[in-house]
C-alpha cells in the first residue's frame, strides 16, 4: 500500500519491474505513491490496470506527508495537510496517513488533530521504521478511532518490495471496497535494513548530479 518508483525524487526503481518483484512475492495489487507525482503510476495502471492503484505521498506545508488513494490529480506539493485531505476527498479517493508518528515525515503526529475527521486508514506498519513502536501508536491511534490499518514496504528499491503488506479479501478496484477489504485485513511485515536508506541517497544524488555522457 506504499511503495516508490523513479517517479519519487529518491528513488531510481523502474516500475515494471515493481510490479514485477509484487507479483513474483505473491502479492496481487500494489498501491503506487511516488513523492508529489502520479504519472508514474497512472502510465502503470493504465499497462495493468487489476493489478495497481494510484497514489501520491504529499509533502504538505507542515513537513508531514499523507498518501492520497484512489486519485487522478497530482496535488501539488506544500499543499496544507488538510486542505490536502479535502483535495483528496473531493477526487473520490482515499486519505491514508502513513508513518504518522515518524520524526520529520510524520510530523510525531503533530498534525493527527487537525485532521482526524477526513482520516480514511492509517498505515499501522511501514517496514523503513526502526523502531517499532512508532507503528505501535499508529495502531493505537487508529484503533481508538476505529479506522482500517494498511502497511506498506515504503520500498524505495525493487529488494524491499514485499516487505509488508495487507492479507485481505478480494475486493472490487474502488476505495469503498478497499476499505471495507483492509477491516478484515491481516497486517505482515518485517523491518527493512538501515542500509535501504543509502540507496535512497544515493537516488537522490544520482537524479541530482546525472553521469556526463561522453562527448
Amino acid at each position: 500500500m506504499h511503495l516508490h518508483t523513479r517517479g519519487s525524487f529518491d528513488c531510481l526503481s523502474d516500475p515494471e519491474a515493481v510490479l514485477r518483484a509484487a507479483l513474483s512475492r505473491g502479492i496481487d495489487r500494489v498501491c503506487v505513491t511516488d513523492h508529489n507525482e502520479i504519472e508514474e503510476a497512472l502510465a502503470l495502471k493504465a499497462r495493468y490496470p487489476d493489478r495497481v492503484i494510484v497514489g501520491e505521498e504529499v509533502k504538505t506545508a507542515e513537513g508531514v506527508d499523507i498518501i492520497g488513494l484512489y486519485i487522478r490529480e497530482r496535488i501539488p506539493k506544500g499543499t496544507p495537510a488538510r486542505e490536502t485531505c479535502v483535495r483528496i476527498r473531493e477526487q473520490g479517493g482515499i486519505v491514508y496517513v502513513p508513518h504518522p508518528f515518524a520524526g520529520g515525515k510524520g510530523g510525531g503526529g503533530r498534525v493527527l488533530a487537525s485532521i482526524a475527521d477526513l482520516v480514511d486508514a492509517v498505515e499501522g506498519f511501514n517496514a523503513r521504521l526502526h523502531v517499532q513502536r512508532l507503528n505501535d501508536r499508529a495502531v493505537e491511534w487508529a484503533r481508538e478511532r476505529g479506522l482500517p490499518l494498511g502497511a506498506g514496504s515504503d520500498a524505495h528499491t525493487v529488494g524491499e518490495v514485499g516487505r509488508a503488506y495487507v492479507e485481505v479479501p478480494p475486493f472490487d478496484d474502488e476505495p469503498g471496497a478497499l476499505l471495507a477489504a483492509l477491516r478484515e485485513g491481516a497486517i505482515h511485515g518485517r523491518h527493512s535494513s538501515w542500509v535501504v536508506h543509502l540507496a535512497s541517497t544515493y537516488a537522490k544524488v544520482r537524479k541530482r548530479w546525472p553521469p556526463r555522457r561522453p562527448a
